[in-house]
């Protein structure tokens, strides 16, 4: 696939790609930013969907179509597999920018549902304009009792479709104003990031899409448009906006995913264990309830003990704490950027 087309803020309101269609060829199309009534961008707040929002913007999208979506994965309670700075930092990206920013969570976030026990999975609630909605949670009766495991498949790995995929999709469904109407949900997968990612197309119908339906018609399409990109692009787009990397990567870490994500490595899970015991020996205390260990080889202490505290982690303890803190502290911009520590370091992530 061809590289998206950079264009300088404010000239165009188009963009082309490559999209590959059952019904044409493959060639280039022009994507008019103009032509839809919300555009929709994921941001988890990771430095590719950072790079994605700054992409559309240098392309000249309409920003006041932006809306920019977080799912919270904790579900709004006390910290458990994500980074506390994370929902802070994407609220201020979008304060900084404009850009209405609305949350959605699973209720009990994915500690509940990795605890489920005899119940259905928990409804997901959204912030919308009109106030906060609620759907779901009268699904089948099903337990968990285990972590997700590391695999590419989402029904083993289920933590990304229960924290984000569905999540996203039913609050896409359960707001009456996108009917009738074109929506762009645009989010920041890589090809670069697994050969799973790779196969991803890169514009198309999104799973809500019903533009066929004459009772409840919905136009949605999915765009990822740094689907050809490689980091080093990632990174400059960053660094020619001045935004400030989010604080994981300062640390070291290659990819902002859950902090404790299933896919850690032993380098990674040795910082974890560092500079957050207290959640890392509550995963650990888990494994022995439910008989069953995050990582299929051995014990989240066991694995840890297999590698090294990142360096960064080690000489910045400040930035340990403002990682750990439920806020984010001044502006996301900076006039000094430096490329953090973790950049091009290992990505160990979702596959």
């Amino acid at each position: 696939m061809a590289s998206a087309a950079r264009t300088p803020p404010g000239t165009a309101h188009w963009e082309q790609v490559w999209i590959a269609s059952p019904q044409r060829s493959r060639g280039m199309e022009r994507i008019d930013f103009t032509s839809y009534d919300r555009i929709i961008v994921a941001c988890s707040g990771g430095k590719d969907s950072v790079a994605t929002l700054l992409h559309l913007l240098e392309c000249g999208a309409p920003v006041e179509r932006f809306e920019l979506w977080h799912h919270d994965v904790d579900g709004q309670g006390a910290s458990f597999m994500d980074w506390p700075s994370t929902t802070p930092y994407v609220r201020a990206l979008a304060d900084h920018f404009e850009i209405p920013c609305y949350l959605s969570w699973r209720e009990g976030g994915l500690k509940g549902e990795i605890l489920r026990n005899g119940v259905p999975t928990a409804a997901v609630l959204c912030e919308t304009p009109a106030g906060l909605v609620r759907r779901g949670g009268a699904g089948p009766v099903g337990t968990r009792l285990r972590f997700p495991q590391v695999s590419a498949s989402l029904t083993t790995r289920y933590c990304s479709a229960t924290a984000k995929i569905d999540v996203a999709d039913m609050a896409l469904r359960a707001q009456d104003r996108f009917l009738g109407k074109r929506t762009l949900f645009v989010t920041g997968e890589r090809a670069e990031e697994s050969p799973n990612r790779a196969r991803y197309a890169v514009f198309g119908p999104h799973r809500t899409d019903t533009r066929d339906s004459r009772r409840r018609c919905r136009h949605v399409d999915h765009y990822r448009p740094v689907h050809t990109w490689s980091e080093a692009e990632i990174w400059a787009i960053l660094q020619r906006h001045r935004i400030i990397p989010p604080l994981p990567y300062q640390l070291g870490f290659g990819r902002l995913s859950c902090a404790l994500c299933v896919f850690m490595s032993v380098d990674q899970a040795a910082t974890l264990r560092h500079i957050m015991p207290e959640r890392f020996d509550a995963l650990a205390v888990l494994e022995q309830t439910f008989g069953c260990t995050m990582k299929r080889e051995c014990g989240l202490h066991q694995f840890a003990d297999r590698g090294r505290v990142y360096a960064a982690a080690l000489e910045r303890p400040d930035i340990v704490t403002r990682a750990l803190e439920h806020q984010w502290h001044g502006s996301v911009v900076t006039s000094r950027w430096v490329l953090p520590a973790g950049a091009f370091g290992e990505s160990a992530g979702p596959e």
